[in-house]
């Protein structure tokens, strides 16, 4: 094991059937320090395939690329100092309040004057983009919704005089006719698609949710999934629902890759799948996958049943987006312990004339290939890495690092950055850090605590860059967050069925034994049964959602009444229905490894605020022809802190224009939206939005007036309530 697998480092390219290291010039020089310009803002000359300027908004994140891209022009530098409200459209879906809130994370598509858009809820409605008139309304659930539905967006076919949109709900892919917000009788059933089918699976051991949209290529929609299931991309044909190919991201025996994992893995293992979005290529037909860390839940910190690289895990993946056909790929992390999965799509992007793809990573870093081989633009180099004492464990020895692009957050916990917020808050972080360990990046989880710098939620996150074909410049937001990575020994299994002790063997090592969690990222469980009724939770423990697996495949339908029961604290609930007093079904295996994780907590002062120095969230701008980053700001505040731009945790990307701006909104809990001069990084425009703009936004043109809109969701600021609204912004008439 002292050097990763010839399919594990560097790249491949799969029809030269070669192999390279990475390599190449020195590092290149780049100062942190200050919070404006790190080097030269004048941009390289404008790319010269730069896409023509159009009014519609009808890709996720602006087009198959993932640019976050408009070449609209109205509002500019020097009049969005007037940008005004021009609608609002309220859904009425928000609900929840403290630990257990709703979200609305959609970034809205615009196509031909309609704005489509997912609710808190998942209903999809179809709105006038110029006046924010509701056209009509799609509700797929069969039952009241109470729990979060996190669904990021849309997508878009059309055919002539065939238009549809495609979303996902629960375990469905769903086709409506974009015209009439009626169901496509023609796909799948009844306009339905159950997503568990085609893994080669029985469907009840298996839970599949996608929180972002398919990528829709020709006459495909790409789809990645996330949940109790291996993580196969499937292309399905948008007219019947018909599964075209597959690819398998835990390599079936035989296949290229299976020897990174232990033998017959793929029946067993679940993870390794796409849920931050695909890109395509779509001139060379290439989609690229994103692909997750190697396991699920408890098995994302600890994985002694999966010993070896894991292919095809945190890797950047090609195919051949009509074949499905592997082309190349990338390994950012061997045999993943930290939950280092790639968080967003990719961005195609042009390097020195050479047509790139750039990828940003929740490590604070960047990695840019030739898209058409995969062969790395800037080095890259495998670095030893520290060894893991977990009883079984076999962490990988070395991991690849990006030498001549810097991180754009920071890698390490040392004293000097410290929060000073307060002497006080200075001494207790110092005094948690002597307890923990704290050696950097690639530390492993351990019984004693292990700090991760980024945290679990980025460095980067969901939203993904932006790229702007007229300067050269790729913006990525990041959060700057310490957190802590804790294993313990599994609790003895409680003896019997009753849904104490269901609940202390499958939900205790998540939602805590108390039963408090550590909301928002894991809710509380102790009031769950005020929220919710039998029937919801008896839904979102089957189904799961989020970062939550679904437990169909693991508890009969009598274990799961059980564990309702206990939850409501209604032990006579509802009677078993039919043959519900069988033990549990065929099911997928119970990894009962000795040690299991701790849970989600990030490292803060004693008053809730962030362990280090300021900025606590940041918005980057880098020069990928040089790999310099030219400019750096603050993103977001606490606004009981005062006026002062710390930074905060933001979730949500930007869009750039060639008006020479840069909109975002993201910031947790100043509900800000904010737009900034795109070769500067100096803020232009701001405005208070009802609840934070959690979400990519979208700019477009109705009869000649541009438009800019953003979801107002919030969801994770335990403080204020959610909201449920999309509201439009333009130049005053």
């Amino acid at each position: 094991m002292a050097q990763p697998p010839t399919l594990g480092a560097g790249w491949l390219n799969a029809e030269k059937g070669g192999t390279m290291r990475a390599g190449g010039r020195g590092k290149a020089t780049v100062v942190l320090a200050g919070a404006l310009l790190l080097g030269s803002a004048a941009p390289p000359p404008r790319d010269k395939a730069a896409p023509p300027a159009t009014a519609d908004w009808s890709y996720y994140h602006g087009d198959p690329a993932a640019t976050h891209y408009s070449a609209l022009d109205q509002i500019t530098v020097h009049n969005v100092a007037r940008l005004t409200k021009a609608w609002e459209y309220d859904s009425g879906d928000a609900f929840g309040e403290g630990g257990s809130q709703s979200d609305m994370q959609a970034n809205p598509l615009v196509v031909d004057g309609r704005l489509y858009i997912v609710t808190p809820k998942g209903r999809l409605v179809a709105l006038d983009a110029a006046t924010g008139r509701e056209i009509w309304a799609y509700d797929p659930a069969s039952a009241p919704v109470a729990t979060r539905q996190r669904l990021r967006g849309v997508s878009y076919w059309r055919d002539g005089d065939e238009r549809r949109i495609l979303f996902t709900f629960g375990q469905e892919l769903i086709s409506v006719d974009a015209l009439t917000g009626l169901p496509d009788a023609r796909f799948g059933r009844g306009g339905r698609v159950d997503l568990r089918a085609g893994f080669g699976r029985p469907l009840a051991q298996l839970t599949v949710n996608n929180v972002t949209p398919g990528a829709v290529f020709e006459d495909l929609i790409i789809m990645g999934s996330t949940g109790h299931t291996p993580g196969d991309v499937r292309a399905f044909d948008v007219r019947t629902g018909a599964i075209r190919w597959t690819f398998h991201t835990i390599p079936h025996g035989g296949e290229p890759g299976a020897e990174t994992w232990p033998r017959d893995a793929w029946k067993t293992e679940i993870g390794a799948n796409v849920w931050a979005g695909l890109t395509v290529d779509v001139a060379r037909g290439l989609v690229f996958l994103p692909v997750a860390s190697s396991g699920m839940g408890d098995r994302d910190f600890y994985g002694p049943t999966r010993a070896g690289a894991n292919l095809y895990a945190n890797s950047l993946v090609a195919l051949d987006a009509r074949t499905g056909r592997r082309r190349w790929h990338f390994q950012s992390v061997h045999h993943d312990l930290w939950d280092r999965d790639f968080p967003a799509q990719p961005t195609l992007v042009t390097v020195r004339g050479v047509p790139a793809i750039a990828q940003t990573t929740k490590s604070g870093l960047v990695y840019v290939f030739d898209r058409r081989d995969g062969r790395p633009l800037y080095p890259i180099e495998e670095r030893p890495v520290p060894a893991s004492d977990m009883p079984g464990e076999q962490a990988w020895p070395t991991q690849p690092m990006p030498t001549a692009i810097a991180p754009f957050a920071r890698q390490r916990l040392t004293p000097d950055i410290v929060t000073r917020r307060t002497p006080a808050a200075h001494a207790a972080v110092t005094a948690q850090l002597a307890k923990l360990r704290n050696r950097g990046p690639f530390d492993p989880p351990s019984v004693q605590g292990t700090v991760l710098l980024p945290g679990m939620d980025g460095g980067a996150e969901w939203g993904g860059a932006a790229y702007d074909p007229d300067s050269g410049l790729l913006y990525v937001n990041a959060n700057e967050m310490a957190w802590t990575l804790r294993l313990k020994p599994r609790p003895a299994r409680a003896a019997g069925s009753s849904g104490a002790a269901l609940y202390a063997n499958h939900c205790a090592a998540c939602h805590g034994a108390d039963r408090a969690g550590d909301p928002p990222q894991v809710p509380g469980l102790r009031d769950v049964g005020a929220r919710l009724s039998a029937a919801q939770l008896e839904r979102q423990i089957a189904q799961g959602g989020g970062r939550m697996p679904g437990f169909a495949g693991t508890l009969s339908p009598a274990q799961v009444l059980a564990l309702v029961r206990d939850l409501r604290g209604d032990r006579a609930g509802a009677a078993p229905r039919g043959n519900e007093s069988d033990a549990t079904p065929p099911a997928a295996p119970a990894f009962d490894e000795p040690y299991v994780f701790d849970g989600y907590h990030r490292l803060l002062d004693p008053e809730g605020y962030p362990a280090l120095t300021p900025p606590w969230g940041t918005l980057s701008a880098l020069d990928v022809n040089t790999g310099r980053w030219v400019w750096r700001v603050p993103l977001g505040r606490y606004p009981e802190l005062g006026p002062a731009e710390t930074g905060s945790e933001n979730y949500g990307g930007a869009v750039v224009t060639r008006g020479g701006l840069l909109f975002i909104a993201a910031t947790v809990y100043d509900r800000r939206f904010r737009a900034y001069d795109k070769r500067s990084g100096r803020l232009l425009w701001s405005t208070e939005l009802p609840a934070a703009g959690l979400a990519t936004p979208a700019t477009y043109a109705v009869n000649g007036r541009q438009y800019v809109a953003i979801a107002a969701g919030g969801g994770k600021d335990r403080a204020r309530r959610p909201g449920g609204s999309v509201i439009a912004f333009a130049l005053p008439q």
